[in-house]
């Protein structure tokens, strides 16, 4: 019998994701009249923690690395870390996540390299394949959400560029993009942790520039991670209803990233 000769390409196997659920809230529901969670929300789901954080995005005026599906985010935490994240996004179309990160592997984002993340974000009605690699940048002498400014942020994302971003086209694409880079936000998000079935729970309040750019609107985002996808599917259900009993729930996806890049650069509050 001839043997069966299996080349290194069938080796090959699909990322295994996590998943995070991702939902919105109503502000007009659950935003108090000083534009803060209301005590009802922060006691339902046990919030014991409230931390804020700076995000902001590079690309160029023309948004070549978005619109290629990548971005190229720094955000920084309180008492914590620059944190750089260079995603890659896949859209999932019928649910078929599998198919996703297929895909995903013929562009080399394989179970085998272990630098990066696979991440299915999971809303209400839209699901995204995300595949990360973070990076920290040690920054102790600051405690607070500062982050640094247009330059430094371009040569941070420049010189910790990962190659596949950098040559996702010929002629490190990335790198040359952030050169001509500029910035996209920032936004200060309050993060408060409590938690849902024993989960968990990250309740965001995101004040972004309106379509207008002349205020501001609220975006409040419950999320949670999980491992199985059963777990997200489930839970994710039973949040959405619990969210409906309480006159909570904003019946759209999150599209944080999209609204960000679409309103602010050089765009200021009038």
């Amino acid at each position: 019998m001839t043997p069966t000769i299996v080349s290194p390409a069938e080796t090959v196997t699909n990322m295994t994701p996590n998943y995070e659920v991702r939902l919105l809230l109503d502000p007009d529901a659950v935003l108090s009249s000083k534009l803060e969670l209301a005590d009802t929300v922060l006691s339902t789901f046990h919030v014991a923690s409230t931390t804020k954080m700076n995000v902001q995005f590079l690309d160029t005026c023309s948004k070549d690395i978005y619109i290629a599906g990548w971005s190229a985010r720094i955000r920084k935490a309180e008492n914590d870390d620059l944190e750089l994240t260079y995603k890659k996004r896949y859209a999932i179309s019928g649910g078929e996540i599998d198919a996703a990160l297929t895909t995903a592997k013929v562009d080399g984002f394989d179970d085998g390299d272990r630098k990066y993340e696979a991440q299915v974000e999971w809303g209400y009605q839209k699901q995204t394949l995300s595949i990360s690699r973070k990076k920290n940048i040690k920054n102790s002498r600051d405690s607070g959400a500062d982050l640094p400014g247009e330059s430094k942020s371009r040569k941070l994302l420049i010189d910790e560029a990962p190659d596949k971003f950098d040559n996702w086209y010929p002629n490190k694409w990335g790198t040359s993009a952030l050169a001509i880079s500029r910035i996209f936000g920032p936004v200060l998000v309050t993060r408060f942790v409590g938690k849902w079935n024993d989960m968990p729970l990250n309740l965001e309040v995101w004040p972004l520039l309106n379509s207008d750019r002349t205020g501001i609107e609220y975006i409040i985002e419950a999320s949670f991670k999980t491992d199985s996808r059963t777990t997200a599917s489930v839970e994710g259900g039973n949040l959405v209803a619990y969210l409906q009993s309480k006159n909570w729930f904003l019946a759209q996806d999150s599209l944080k990233t999209q609204l960000i890049m679409e309103r602010y650069g050089r765009a200021k509050v009038v």
